[in-house]
């Protein structure tokens, strides 16, 4: 037995009570006045009670507006020829007086809806029987990060403890860092949820506060950063405090009707008597709820372009960096934006309020490119190298073939443009090869990585694990191969510090042959070889396969390896290197110096 405080801010509301259930301790709805500290705005009732699951609910007075119901329309009468004047008349009386009475039922029932107590309900757990005992963030390198969205509800049979029992897969392919759609608690039990209705409960279907701990604890172990996809635009019409005090916390009226997906928080209203920001604060206590509780180790804010409130975004985030290094994470927390369309504006190095943003114009020029043979040269040069379009830094822009809110390339593939099997395989290695050689960040849509082909779904649409299973017939070779060409490209990106530069120079276009390559390279100081690493990514955009093409302006002589082709070797003399069977639709990765099975046994040792 111990006291504890139940809280509410509702500072404005006439009236807040407690109802309170718990069968052990036989408290079956038992209501509890609360009082408001006028100092502070908030309504408390302290209670002894003992360890235990407690079902709670909040009873308060609204002061949420309510659209009106609307008053019956005049009804019409048509005298009847078969009646007198007198008989008309009469009739047309007992008409109005009914429209009356109706008119009068409506404007009860709205007064009545404005005064109406209103009930707001949460779980809540007293005692979390989970002790970390990892504190650690992961991995340091931040500007190698590879991003991989674990699951929408239904990927991983429903769980937290589902991902964790997978964290071998996780290892194997070599990520560093695992983005989260978003966990808290939402309306039903499927969705993917982008309409959260409490910001400080997990999404229960998906397991426990425990087994999201022991989840992030796993990953951390392994060098693996978690971030969570956060909704701070807007919630689901149901969340509570669009009961209690609607426009204390949200906008009257969307911003955009055509972009609103529920009330919109209101980051400019300001309360002058509480010296605070509601909405600001609100959504900031959530964040930082996660990042002690949790131990997360970024944020992805969804909607950042309709949130529209540069302001606000610039002080959370560096609120949740404040508070992750409070927490002992350093500077490596990670905030990224989705902003549609992307401009780098929108970034800290431009004075924006993100440290990064999602390369949605990356997106479309290479998903374009992959089905064209006339790809626009200027364009795809742009997306590449993304310092063309005004970003500095590669943590600025996060690339991506596919996500969530689209088809994965291969089913579009399939779907829009009859492109199936190897040939559409190759296309999808091409583009990621292409993420890994650019300007950025790297983000994979996890099941892309072995060719899983699920068209975009809000339903459950589980991973097919057996397409990278051991098969007698050896059906799903193209999977398997899909999976470890990505491992290879994975690794290449960890390793290679060339691609953690910004460093990047166009050295060979030949648009009549669809032909394009680029140079990475970074400084001998920071290469473990003593020479500087250097890259060479050459892309055939076309639907002709080359024989022998020879590439001009190749940096260095001397001996390059094909990582991505069991460390072939190709001499360069001249500047000028000579592919061999350069087939349509592929990117090749020539790696100066360093052949790949060398470099791993020099990381393993």
């Amino acid at each position: 037995m111990a006291p504890y405080t139940f809280e509410l801010f509702a500072p404005y509301n006439k009236q807040a009570g407690l109802r309170l259930k718990n069968a052990n301790a036989r408290m079956f709805g038992l209501d509890i006045p609360m009082e408001l500290n006028q100092d502070d705005g908030h309504w408390r009732v302290t209670l002894d009670l003992p360890d235990g699951i407690y079902h709670y609910q909040y009873k308060v007075v609204t002061k949420s507006w309510f659209e009106p119901e609307p008053e019956p329309a005049l009804p019409d009468y048509t005298d009847d020829d078969t009646k007198t004047a007198d008989e008309n008349e009469q009739i047309r009386k007992n008409y109005r007086d009914e429209y009356e009475k109706r008119v009068q039922e409506v404007k009860e029932r709205n007064k009545k809806r404005e005064e109406e107590i209103t009930f707001t309900e949460v779980w809540y757990t007293f005692v979390d029987p989970y002790a970390t005992v990892v504190d650690e963030r992961g991995s340091d390198d931040a500007f190698r990060s590879v991003g991989i969205l674990i699951f929408k509800n239904g990927d991983f049979q429903d769980q937290f403890k589902d991902v964790t029992a997978k964290m071998d897969y996780f290892v194997g392919l070599g990520v560093t860092a695992v983005e989260i759609m978003p966990i808290k608690e939402y309306p039903g039990q499927i969705g993917w949820g982008y309409t959260p209705r409490y910001h400080f409960a997990i999404q229960s279907t998906y397991g426990t506060t425990s087994e999201l701990k022991e989840m992030i604890d796993t990953f951390h172990k392994h060098g693996i950063r978690v971030i969570m996809d956060g909704v701070y635009n807007h919630c689901d019409v149901s969340a509570p405090y669009t009961a209690i005090d609607h426009d204390y916390w949200f906008l009257h009226e969307p911003k955009d009707r055509v972009w609103s997906w529920g009330p919109e928080w209101n980051y400019h209203k300001y309360d002058e008597k509480y010296k605070l920001w509601p909405a600001r604060k609100y959504v900031g206590d959530s964040i930082r709820y996660f990042i002690n509780e949790f131990h997360i180790d970024g944020i992805r804010f969804d909607a950042a372009t309709q949130i529209a409130n540069d302001e606000f975004l610039k002080v959370v985030v560096q609120q949740s960096k404040e508070q992750a290094r409070e927490r002992g994470f350093g500077t490596e927390f990670y905030c990224v934006g989705e902003y549609l369309p992307d401009k780098p504006e929108y970034v800290e190095s431009n004075g924006g309020p993100m440290d990064g943003i999602w390369h949605d114009s990356f997106y479309w020029k290479i998903r374009g490119a992959m089905v064209t043979d006339t790809p626009n040269w200027q364009e795809l040069k742009d997306v590449i190298d993304a310092r063309r379009q005004g970003y500095k830094n590669i943590w600025d822009v996060v690339n991506y073939q596919s996500n969530h809110d689209h088809d994965r390339l291969l089913v579009d593939l399939g779907k829009e443009h009859q492109i199936f099997d190897e040939d559409a395989f190759r296309r999808v290695r091409m583009a990621f090869t292409i993420q890994a050689a650019s300007f950025g960040l790297m983000m994979i849509w996890m099941g892309a990585e072995f060719g899983e082909y699920k068209e975009k779904t809000p339903g459950i649409a589980k991973l097919d694990w057996s397409l990278i299973e051991d098969r007698e017939d050896n059906s799903n070779a193209l999977n398997k191969n899909q999976l470890q060409y990505y491992k290879d490209v994975i690794q290449l990106r960890k390793l290679n510090l060339a691609l953690t530069t910004t460093n990047l120079e166009f050295i060979f276009e030949e648009e009549n042959h669809q032909i394009m390559a680029w140079h990475r390279w970074n400084s001998p100081i920071h290469d473990p070889h003593k020479q500087g690493d250097h890259i060479v990514a050459v892309c055939n955009w076309s639907s002709t396969t080359y024989e022998n093409y020879e590439i001009l302006n190749i940096p260095r002589n001397g001996h390059w390896y094909e990582w991505l082709n069991n460390d072939k070797k190709y001499l360069v003399e001249n500047n000028k290197l000579i592919i061999d069977n350069f087939i349509d639709h592929t990117a090749r990765v020539f790696v100066y110096e360093v052949k790949k099975s060398v470099e791993l046994k020099r990381v393993a040792s």
